[in-house]
C-alpha cells in the first residue's frame, strides 16, 4: 500500500529522534504503535461488520426469491397448471390427457372372500347380499 523503504524509514527516525529527542522518543514510539493498533483493529472491526452485514442482506434476498418462486410453484398447482419445472412438452403428457379424455377408470376390485355357493357372482364383495 505505502510504498516505504528502509532508507524513508532511517530518515524518519533520524528526523523523530532530532525532535523529540533521545528521552522521550521511545514513549513517542510505543503510544504512536499503540494508536496504530487501535486503528487497525477498528478498520478490521468495520471491515467485517459490513461484510456481515452485506452477506446477511445477500441471504435475506435469496431467501426472498426462494419464498417468492414457491409461493409461485404453489399457486400454479393449485391452479392445475403445469410447472415451470417440466416442459409442456413431455412424452408423458399426451398419455395422460388420453386418459382423462376417456373418463374416469373403474379399478378392478378382487373379491376377498369366494362366493357363496347358490349366489349370483355378479354381487361385489362390500355389499352384503339382502335376503
Amino acid at each position: 500500500m505505502f510504498d516505504i523503504g528502509f532508507s524513508e524509514l532511517l530518515l524518519v527516525g533520524l528526523v523523530a529522534l532530532l525532535v523529540l529527542g533521545p528521552e522521550r522518543l521511545p514513549g513517542a514510539a510505543r503510544t504512536a504503535g499503540l494508536w496504530i493498533g487501535r486503528i487497525k483493529r477498528s478498520f478490521l472491526s468495520i471491515k467485517t461488520e459490513v461484510e456481515r452485514e452485506i452477506g446477511a442482506d445477500e441471504i435475506r434476498r435469496q431467501l426472498h426469491n426462494e419464498n417468492i418462486l414457491d409461493m409461485e410453484r404453489k399457486m400454479k398447482e393449485n391452479l392445475g397448471l403445469q410447472p415451470a419445472d417440466k416442459p409442456a412438452d413431455t412424452p408423458a403428457a399426451p398419455a395422460a390427457e388420453a386418459t382423462a379424455a376417456a373418463g374416469p377408470q373403474p379399478t378392478p376390485v378382487a373379491p376377498t372372500e369366494p362366493a357363496p355357493t347358490g349366489t349370483s357372482a355378479s354381487t361385489t364383495p362390500d355389499k352384503p347380499q339382502q335376503s
